[in-house]
């Protein structure tokens, strides 16, 4: 079982100087987010963690390219609520990904499970990176589980800038994010100090400083640019409009992906396994694969990817009724829920025993009507494993989510939340550290 190990040290005492710094939002929401704590993996956990995550990342690949090249575009968005504006940008087939995190359940002889995955916006990096070795290597002798993800960031990027370039997409690399999150743009510029290593051409613009020139290019401060990391998630930007609310310049911005005038980063490609209905289309693949393999004429999962779906996902459906008829707990996911939010927890008579809105009340009518109002994926409930950690506010009984990111198709490390039975923006970050017999 994973255990929680206390610092020899106050949270004041941790968080300041030059980790202040690098993680300025330690403390969020009005209370600690960073603790001075560590989420203890025994060594063959981590192993299984990293191959696990590695193995489902080839199974989302693979079932990317059949969505890309097999699906029509009525089941992208009927069954994975793809606006239509997105359809063109994510079928360009793009040969590197950038930043995925999928989130995991580790609990004990149960085994582990990975329940999602975000392959659009995923957050968490300087935490990650930097944080957890910082802390690790100053208070403990154990092992980070996190030491090479700076390295894998820059390989993944390098590939990617690399296949942009070779598109005719050379010039000034830009990182944004809205300029008031601090969180995000921490995030954003961790990852762009990151690649001017590697001797690209970055700057860091917020979004309200970029300018859209439609059938021309992007722009920021009058350079053009070439290739964009944006820390805003696609699902948003195909909705967005100017000032006047006349001109749909999400859609605009898209169109000079499709016509090879601009890169992104984490490409187009990834709001189609971004979507939570893409868990349920792997699954039916899996369950329809022979049928599937005889309709398009090739194999699509071997069976190193059959044994990892059986081991590691779970039954994930469009509709609940076979939940329902044999009394079996699931989860409810609204397709583009964020931080837990839209999610339901029911029971095995289909009662519904927890849901998840997010801590800001003032809100709270706004984000429940975004989120009704989309699609949901019903998955069978697997359980956290219940922990307890020592916070400012007292000893806090909560649950494990265990983050595996794989960056460019290679396991990055992790990134443990400890909040409730659904994760929410209010879980308290934990560093993972690995402990050898």
């Amino acid at each position: 079982m994973v255990r929680i190990v206390q610092l020899d040290a106050r949270h004041e005492d941790v968080f300041k100087g030059e980790i202040a710094r690098h993680i300025p939002y330690h403390r969020m929401n009005g209370k600690q987010y960073c603790l001075p704590a560590l989420t203890l993996y025994a060594s063959d956990q981590a192993a299984e963690l990293a191959e696990a995550s590695e193995a489902v990342d080839r199974i989302y690949w693979k079932a990317l390219r059949f969505a890309q090249r097999d699906l029509p575009d009525s089941f992208l968005v009927q069954q994975l609520g793809l606006h239509p504006a997105l359809l063109s940008a994510a079928r360009i087939e793009v040969p590197y990904h950038g930043v995925s995190r999928q989130d995991w359940i580790v609990n004990g002889e149960r085994g582990i499970k990975c329940i999602e995955n975000n392959t659009d916006t995923p957050t968490g990096i300087p935490e990650t990176a930097y944080l957890a070795a910082k802390l690790i290597g100053d208070y403990t002798d154990f092992a980070a589980a996190s030491s090479g993800m700076r390295s894998t960031i820059q390989t993944a990027f390098d590939r990617l800038l690399r296949h942009y370039a070779e598109q005719g997409l050379e010039g000034p690399v830009v990182f944004s994010s809205y300029g008031w999150h601090l969180e995000d743009r921490t995030n954003t510029e961790y990852l762009m100090e990151a690649v001017h290593e590697l001797g690209y051409d970055t700057l860091y613009v917020p979004l309200e400083e970029l300018e859209i020139v439609p059938g021309d290019g992007l722009y920021a401060g009058g350079r053009r640019i070439a290739v964009l990391y944006r820390l805003y998630p696609l699902e948003y930007l195909v909705h967005d409009t100017d000032e006047q609310g006349t001109e749909p310049i999400g859609e605009a911005l898209l169109e000079l992906v499709v016509q090879g005038r601009l890169g992104l980063i984490n490409p187009a490609q990834s709001i189609i396994t971004q979507s939570k209905g893409f868990m349920a289309l792997i699954w039916s693949l899996y369950e329809r694969r022979d049928q599937t393999e005889a309709f398009i004429g090739r194999t699509l999962f071997d069976p190193e990817d059959i044994a990892a779906i059986e081991r590691y996902l779970l039954p994930t459906y469009y509709e609940p009724s076979l939940f329902t008829q044999s009394e079996t707990p699931f989860v409810a996911k609204g397709y583009w829920g964020r931080e837990g939010k839209g999610t339901s927890l029911f029971d095995g008579e289909g009662r519904m025993v927890e849901e998840e809105w997010g801590h800001d009340e003032s809100e709270l009518a706004d984000i429940q009507d975004y989120y009704d109002r989309q699609p949901k994926v019903y998955q069978q409930l697997f359980p956290l494993q219940a922990l307890q950690v020592e916070t400012e506010e007292g000893e806090f009984d909560g649950y494990l989510l265990t983050g595996a990111y794989v960056i460019g198709g290679c396991y990055a490390g992790l990134l443990p939340r400890i909040g409730g039975k659904i994760t929410g923006d209010m879980a308290y970050y934990c560093p993972a550290a690995i402990t050898y017999p």
